[in-house]
């Protein structure tokens, strides 16, 4: 199975290859998910030859970790950097569902209040946001980023098939030792160079439409895309093959 060994234990992630692929998507689920749970999105991106890489977040799936405490926002951001390395030179792009849109906002440079920017930026061409937080919108990390605990103990009984997770203070990670504000900071910025896909549904009661209408607009290159009685998992929604329809043609628009 494909694990890599992250700054805080054994991560595991699943790949789904496309034939002859034109791009890969890299995938950073929200809580309570893992990559276990993508494969009919993969079917879609493959069709389209397209690669999906899905990351299992510390302590859900196969991964190490706690699933109470995922991580602070610097740490979850160390682990997707180092995901993402282990993808194969395509024209990357990044999507991030609910906790993990927050943990991609931070891993491009967009909240450098929350997260100091990485010295080598992630290698991403193009980025797309599902379900986003709105305390991220905010300038705020998301709650379950806030509190996390001092030492990594062993894996949950969900992980019974990992290794037992490493005991390392959170703090040997100088990017994870990093303390945001106490208040709501700046609100994200995305890069001007970077082609942004924003996709939300207008009855998500988990992450209020209102807050990302608003912040999408201050986004020069964010394309914006909401879908009518959809709640906050978009993907398993009643409206999951519109979205995923979508992203593909988006992602194709952009190949050409």
């Amino acid at each position: 199975m494909p694990f890599f060994d992250g700054p805080r234990g054994r991560l595991h992630h699943r790949h789904w290859p496309a034939p002859d692929a034109v791009a890969s998507v890299a995938l950073l689920p929200g809580i309570g998910q893992h990559s276990g749970h993508y494969h009919r999105f993969a079917r879609v991106l493959n069709a389209a030859h397209i690669d999906l890489w899905t990351l299992d977040t510390a302590g859900h799936g196969l991964s190490e970790g706690d699933a109470r405490h995922p991580g602070t926002l610097p740490e979850l951001s160390r682990d997707a950097q180092t995901f993402l390395a282990q993808i194969r030179p395509t024209p990357l792009i990044l999507m991030g569902h609910s906790l993990g849109a927050a943990t991609a906002l931070a891993l491009i440079g967009a909240c450098p209040a929350l997260v100091p920017p990485a010295a080598t930026p992630p290698p991403v061409s193009a980025l797309i946001l599902c379900g986003t937080p709105k305390t991220i919108l905010r300038g705020a990390p998301p709650v379950s980023t806030r509190t996390a605990p001092a030492a990594r103990t062993a894996p949950s009984a969900g992980n019974r098939g990992a290794q037992s997770a490493r005991s390392t203070p959170a703090a040997a990670d100088p990017r994870a030792a990093h303390v945001a504000p106490a208040g709501p900071g700046p609100e994200p910025q995305l890069p001007g160079t970077l082609p942004t896909l924003v996709v939300h549904g207008t009855d998500d009661r988990r992450a209020p439409v209102d807050v990302v209408r608003a912040w999408v607009r201050h986004q020069p290159r964010a394309d914006y895309r909401e879908y009518r009685d959809a709640g906050h998992d978009l993907l398993h929604e009643p409206v999951h093959t519109e979205v995923a329809s979508d992203i593909v043609t988006w992602i194709e628009e952009l190949a050409r």
